[in-house]
């Protein structure tokens, strides 16, 4: 990694630094957690067992306000060190993604210790999303595969809404997927780890130039929350993180990803090269694949059956990798691998020759797809 620093550093690309918000970021977290649990007891945000949970004891909630305190001190750090500034100075999607977590905090914040209906919820997550619109983080650049591989500029209502519905979406997902301890918080690392990566690159290939900093900034200091959250959480969990965490988590994500997917000059890749350009459109998709096919097979379960899409019920992915014969570790380890697989997968078709990449995803994805249904082929043997 030192190596790699000393190379990069002609090139615009602050490594060191990075390492530095992200442990900034998992000691403020992993220190917060530890006062905000004995807070969430005293506030009676605690998570009493239901049919449909895992869990077998009242666990405190409120996981997120720990995570973002440690973003917010890790970002706050960042501002400080000349090598990061500029991340702060020519945009405003830092600024954006702290005023957009607060908010999607408090909704999560009343939602863990009294309850929220869905649509209160709904209009909190949109509200959310509307001010990283209304602050500049918007979707105004998307790359069409079909033809010449064309770019389509949005208006900004096209990119308003483009960006409201992704932002939601990615939030929906992420609290859909929130039902086993350390699986929240696992995704979250993976992918925060997997855009950093690419934003890293694209600083790289643009010699540092400033737009490419505030996701890397952003993904770092997500990275770090989630890293010094996860002692609390794995299981057997201590805390949880709550909606104000996994909400938190899909915000981030979505502001992370439109701030890196939105500001990739055609130029920086060949016109023929239509994996460049879409690589962090595939990056998006890769790691939030297994959360929105899990948000997507429960709303169309749930409205077959008569009832809510969102009411709760205990046939998620997880539960069924439960039903089927793994732990409760080996599942969360499991779907660390399924999204592992697909989001460096996704990274590598901009960082490396893509024909290794697909040999390195498609043993992946069969290795995975092995130790996933090594329960069910022992239940038929026997």
């Amino acid at each position: 990694m030192l190596a790699l620093a000393q190379t990069s550093r002609g090139a615009g690309v602050p490594i060191r630094e990075l390492l530095l918000i992200l442990f900034t970021a998992a000691v403020v977290t992993f220190l917060a957690t530890g006062a905000v649990r004995l807070a969430a007891i005293r506030f009676g945000a605690v998570a009493i067992p239901r049919d449909r949970d895992v869990h077998t004891a009242p666990i405190p909630r409120l996981g997120g306000v720990g995570m973002y305190l440690g973003i917010l001190a890790a970002l706050l750090f960042a501002q400080q060190l000349p090598a990061l500034a500029r991340g702060f100075e020519f945009t405003t999607d830092v600024p954006a993604a702290l005023v957009s977590g607060v908010i999607i905090v408090l909704v999560g914040i009343v939602d863990d210790r009294w309850g929220l209906d869905a649509l209160t919820k709904f209009v909190g997550q949109v509200t959310s999303a509307g001010v990283l619109v209304v602050m500049g983080v918007s979707w105004y650049v998307i790359y069409l595969p079909i033809g010449n591989a064309d770019t389509v500029v949005l208006d900004q209502l096209q990119a308003g809404l483009v960006t409201v519905a992704v932002t939601v979406v990615m939030i929906n997902a992420m609290n859909f997927v929130d039902g086993l301890d350390g699986l929240a918080a696992g995704l979250g690392l993976i992918a925060s780890i997997a855009i950093c990566i690419f934003s890293v690159g694209l600083l790289h290939e643009q010699g540092g130039d400033v737009s490419a900093y505030p996701p890397a900034l952003l993904a770092s200091a997500l990275a770090g929350a989630c890293l010094g959250f996860l002692p609390h959480n794995f299981q057997p969990a201590r805390i949880f993180m709550g909606d104000s965490g996994s909400m938190l988590i899909g915000l981030m994500l979505a502001t992370i990803s439109t701030s890196a997917s939105g500001r990739i000059p055609l130029n920086a890749y060949g016109t023929r090269d239509i994996l460049g350009l879409l690589s962090p459109l595939l990056l998006v998709g890769a790691v939030m694949f297994i959360p929105i096919l899990d948000l997507l097979l429960a709303i169309v379960r749930r409205t077959r059956a008569g009832v809510s899409p969102f009411s709760p019920d205990k046939m998620h992915l997880h539960h069924r990798l439960l039903q089927i014969g793994h732990s409760h570790r080996r599942v969360v380890l499991l779907i660390y691998l399924w999204v592992g697989v697909l989001a460096f997968g996704a990274v590598g078709t901009a960082l490396i020759d893509r024909r290794v990449v697909v040999l390195l995803v498609a043993g992946g994805l069969v290795f995975a797809l092995i130790v996933t249904a090594v329960p069910s082929l022992r239940g038929h043997e026997q």
